[in-house]
């Protein structure tokens, strides 16, 4: 039996600050914007706000390239706007998690500047340079072109597994490693409840840095072959828990694309690094990898139900799972998992069952609780994302036209799920007074908050349904802590039974435009929630209306 922690009842709500709410009316979002909707967010029921990087910055990759891991980027704020943040949201009962970005830094930090300006300080060791004329092997980063950048004026390169403005720490560097340590407890100390760690499985390298065989006709290898889950990353992150995690009763959810199931005793166990981990294998289920998602794979019900199944008994299996459908790296779960029925009703709220009852703790996307879409973009001018742009241009070079380029960019462009958050159907979504930093969905004059509080048939007030559900007392024990055993279903229906000691809780979400009948497991059981109420039961027959969701016991 593992053993109960706090953040495993909590329901995780995430933030994409720049765009959120705007406070101050210069298109972009803001730490004040999301003080002043910490009503709305207290209204849906989420207990935890998970908060993309808001440190100083020059946005390459929108925060994800720090330049100073201990200020606040200003076109979010002050130090003081934050904890006035923490403080207010407290009062709530709604904690605080931060982005931690510690494989790289941006080419802006002092760490990196000292390195440049001098290759003989102790600063030039703590990133990772070849000496050389040549490009000392044929990696790929991940967002396209080789690892390598070379120094201006020296016969030297620095690695890069992301942007070129995000160079790699050594970590094999102990400075390095103190100095991060020390930069994590800073920000434990000031209240926040944990952290999201961005990228951590890159932060150990093949160090004989030699290349390999090509896998793109660029002559490239992925960067993910070489720098991710490498052996020995483990010293690492146990010394990481061991110096900063360990000292706090701290939530930390690891962005570990890459981790082998057999290795997630080691990354979430009992004595594992993190308290939970992302599985991104049935998030990227329509691509080759997440690193080239042009490559376009098709997929059915079936096989999506066999890759959250396996996902979900891994985690059970050796200990606690993040549940999502959307962040701010993927398309919106709706256009992606429910194509041409992405505005249906029935179907959005059938699919966010389906997801939020799993075990584990489950994660919601700004804007998810919407039910808002992909976009449409009619050229590439109109992206911000680097990924995006990275991803149209290699897809052209690998033999598509400019047309098939644009619609897989539009159909997996992460600027889908970074549009401003519409709060009504005013001028810009009500999400600022001036033009925003990235162009607003089409759908916000229909797909708004406004629109729904209080609708007792829209999608915000089922996900606030669903929160209540799993926080009754009732029902709590069951489909938090309990057990999850995947159920024989045929067609495009998944089921599972969430169950513990003392009750099971039978769930079935039927993700067809057609009924569905399935064969219950035991007699006398009892339809209590669900999307709709029409579901037809005949002794251990249910039949399942069109994207209905049902919960039985």
């Amino acid at each position: 039996m593992m053993k109960k922690h706090w953040w495993q009842k909590e329901v995780v709500y995430q933030i994409y600050p720049k765009s959120f709410k705007d406070s101050n009316g210069d298109g972009i979002g803001d730490i004040k914007g999301i003080t002043n909707k910490l009503d709305y967010l207290e209204y849906l029921g989420i207990t935890v706000i998970w908060i993309c990087p808001i440190y100083q910055s020059p946005m390459d990759d929108n925060g994800y390239d720090v330049a100073d891991y201990r200020q606040v980027a200003p076109e979010f704020g002050s130090m003081e706007d934050l904890e006035e943040l923490i403080g207010k949201a407290s009062e709530k009962g709604i904690k605080i998690i931060l982005d931690l970005v510690i494989n790289h830094t941006s080419d802006e930090h002092e760490w990196f500047k000292n390195a440049l300006a001098d290759p003989d300080s102790r600063f030039h060791d703590y990133y990772i340079f070849k000496e050389g004329e040549e490009i000392p092997n044929n990696w790929r980063s991940v967002f396209g072109g080789s690892v390598w950048e070379k120094v201006p004026g020296r016969s030297e390169y620095y690695f890069h597994a992301f942007g070129k403005k995000q160079p790699d720490l050594n970590w094999e560097n102990e400075e390095v490693r103190e100095k991060l340590y020390e930069m994590v407890n800073w920000w434990l100390d000031k209240g926040i409840a944990g952290f999201r760690i961005d990228a951590i499985t890159f932060i150990k390298k093949d160090l004989t840095f030699e290349s390999r065989e090509p896998d793109g006709s660029d002559g490239l290898v992925k960067c993910t072959k070489t720098s991710r889950n490498q052996a020995g990353i483990g010293t690492f992150l146990h010394e990481l828990k061991e110096r900063t995690f360990d000292k706090y009763d701290c939530m930390t959810v690891a962005e570990a694309p890459g981790v082998p199931y057999e290795e997630l005793e080691e990354f979430i166990g009992e004595q594992g690094y993190f308290s939970m981990i992302f599985d991104f294998r049935y998030a990227d289920l329509d691509v080759a990898s997440g690193s080239e998602w042009f490559k376009r794979i098709p997929w059915t019900v079936k096989e999506l139900k066999e890759k959250i199944m396996c996902s979900q008994m891994a985690l059970q299996k050796c200990g606690w799972g993040a549940n999502f459908i959307e962040n701010h790296d993927q398309p919106r779960a709706a256009s992606k998992y429910l194509k041409e029925d992405a505005q249906n009703a029935d179907a959005v709220k059938m699919m966010a069952a389906m997801y939020f009852f799993l075990r584990g703790t489950p994660f919601i996307y700004q804007g998810q609780e919407l039910g808002m879409v992909n976009f449409k973009r009619k050229g590439i001018g109109e992206f911000n994302d680097i990924s995006s742009l990275d991803q149209y241009y290699r897809s052209i070079d690998e033999g598509l036209d400019e047309q098939e380029a644009l619609n897989i960019v539009n159909l997996r462009s992460r600027d889908n799920a970074r549009t401003p958050f519409p709060w009504d159907d005013s001028d810009f979504g009500g999400f600022s007074t001036a033009e925003p930093w990235l162009g607003m969905n089409e759908t916000y004059p229909q797909i708004n908050a406004k629109s729904q509080i209080g609708d007792p048939d829209s999608i915000l007030e089922f996900y606030r349904k669903m929160i209540e559900l799993r926080n009754r007392e009732e029902y709590r024990d069951c489909l938090v802590y309990g057990d999850i055993e995947p159920l024989e279903s045929c067609g495009r229906v998944i089921a599972y039974v969430r169950k513990d000691k003392d009750k099971k809780i039978y769930c079935y979400f039927n993700f067809s435009n057609e009924s569905a009948d399935v064969c219950l497991p035991e007699k006398g059981l009892d339809l209590f929630w669900g999307n709709r109420n029409d579901a037809g039961k005949q002794g251990d027959r249910l039949t399942l209306q069109p994207y209905q969701a049902a919960l039985l016991k």
